[in-house]
């Protein structure tokens, strides 16, 4: 750790990084009873705490490394910090991104100098042919967290904690390949080892949390899209090696939670981070509650605002949930007149609709999506309670996915006709032809009996898909999906599906 502390103190970031200011937030202050302070990375010149760890990298090039040039491979906030950088001494700077990457962060990294280059349709097939252009030109490769000089820039973040905050109790820093994480630890470990550090991760991309679980690093068969810039299928050799020495705890997020902690920045600062920037107060808010802290100063690290504007509504969607304000149940009622009425005087009595979805599927029942504000989460389960305690079957899908993300707009969509159905959810690369690809690997023998897809502004497209599949074509779909090499996830049997969408038979 020594000559980790070493080369942070000598980093050379500030010719093109800011030190950012540490800010109080008031208001998650004052509900979570702690001195809550965010380090404002996202105020850097790319929004975002990247532009450290690549410039201390490349200023530190010889001459002939300078001549050749550097090259990274990214779709992100590294691309426009490693662009920034090289401009800013003069080198030329080749940024590998997927086709799928949003126009508007191709344009960013245009705009700031770089020379793009599409390639592929996800982040590992551009780093692929981003090694091979490393062979055929000879540019440096500059690598987005697993390189000691990068590490040392992104440690500069918790030198500076230091400096702004002389004797934090914990620090939560949002982790993806782990080079933020390793330079704050190693940092903090060396000089004011009381500080505790843990960093936060989404539950469905926690590489580093499984890794120091299995003391090995493993990969992830998949990674979630929502927080895309912490989705890394395997963290570093070396800040893998970092954060087991130096960091306290991992702990993870909900996307909901995540979006809660998006509106509780906005709220206290009126800028709006991107989902992998909001992490840390999504794990400090989760912390508090789970420990019952109070009177402590606990810092959360703002890593970064690239956020596509398209992705608002999905947040702001998400945020109900996240902030345990709503809970989401599917209701079954009598189809009789005064039965509705019952439903919202008797049993919803004071406590608000936040939505409410509902259609005619027989004469006897029917079944209705409803959300439901609370003042508190204890109400979630007394709500639940007084509608069995008036005969009303119900199901509580306030953590289902599948019914937030897609049967929520669906409802009402089932069909008598469908036979032999089986529902898988797909990512599907943001490209032309994507859905084309994906019919034409079908065989023509197989019949699509749903669809729904809604735009997220994210680089993969979520799809819901329903299949008509003879028995005897089982093996052949299962050969089909295992080809298409689009990530999928079979929800045939999820109850809310099966409620609302599915023929009932």
């Amino acid at each position: 750790m020594e000559i980790m502390l070493k080369h942070i103190l000598n980093a050379r970031v500030y010719d093109v990084a800011q030190m950012t200011s540490l800010d109080e937030a008031p208001q998650l202050s004052r509900k979570t009873g702690n001195k809550v302070l965010l380090k404002r990375e996202d105020l850097q010149p790319c929004f975002s705490f990247k532009i450290r760890g690549a410039y201390n990298k490349i200023c530190h090039l010889n001459d002939r490394e300078r001549e050749a040039g550097v090259i990274c491979a990214s779709a992100g906030n590294h691309a426009q910090g490693v662009a920034i950088s090289a401009v800013h001494l003069g080198i030329s700077a080749v940024i590998v991104m997927p086709r799928t990457t949003p126009q508007i962060k191709v344009d960013a990294v245009r705009r700031m100098g770089g020379e793009v280059v599409l390639h592929g349709d996800n982040y590992s097939e551009a780093a692929e042919y981003c090694a091979q252009l490393v062979k055929e030109t000879g540019r440096t490769f500059i690598h987005p967290f697993d390189d000691p000089l990068v590490i040392a820039g992104q440690g500069t973040v918790g030198h500076e904690i230091l400096q702004q905050c002389p004797d934090p109790d914990v620090i939560f820093v949002p982790v993806g390949g782990g080079g933020l994480i390793s330079g704050v630890a190693a940092f903090f470990k060396s000089v004011h080892p009381r500080t505790q550090i843990i960093g936060v991760e989404p539950e469905d991309s926690n590489a580093m949390q499984q890794s120091l679980a299995s003391e090995e690093r493993v990969v992830l068969s998949n990674v979630g899209l929502f927080a895309d810039g912490v989705a890394v299928k395997q963290v570093g050799e070396l800040t893998f090696d970092m954060t087991r020495k130096c960091v306290d705890q991992i702990i993870t997020v909900t996307t909901d939670e995540t979006c809660s902690a998006i509106k509780a920045i906005y709220e206290d600062t009126r800028s709006i981070m991107e989902p992998a920037g909001a992490l840390g107060v999504a794990g400090l808010k989760k912390y508090v509650k789970q420990e019952n802290l109070s009177g402590k100063i606990l810092v959360s690290i703002n890593s970064g605002a690239n956020m596509n504007f398209d992705r608002l509504q999905f947040v702001a969607e998400r945020t109900l949930t996240g902030e345990r304000r709503e809970a989401l149940f599917a209701v079954t009622i009598p189809e009789k007149p005064g039965s509705l009425r019952f439903f919202c005087d008797k049993l919803v009595g004071d406590r608000s609709i936040t939505e409410f979805n509902y259609r005619l599927f027989d004469r006897r029942e029917a079944h209705i999506f409803v959300g439901i504000g609370l003042s508190n989460e204890e109400e979630r389960r007394v709500f639940g309670e007084t509608l069995e305690r008036h005969g009303f079957k119900n199901m509580d899908i306030t953590e289902n996915e599948l019914a937030k993300t897609h049967v929520r707009h669906m409802v009402g969509g089932r069909s008598i006709n469908a036979m032999n159905e089986m529902l898988y959810r797909f990512q599907f690369p943001e490209r032309p032809r994507a859905m084309m690809d994906f019919l034409n690997a079908m065989s023509p023998a197989w019949n699509i009996s749903l669809f729904h897809y809604r735009m997220h502004g994210a680089d993969f497209g979520r799809v819901l898909v329903g299949f008509e599949i003879p028995e005897s074509d089982k093996e052949q779909f299962q050969r089909f999906l295992q080809d298409l090499q689009y990530p999928y996830l079979e929800e045939t049997g999820n109850p809310a599906y099966m409620l609302f969408l599915g023929n009932g038979q």
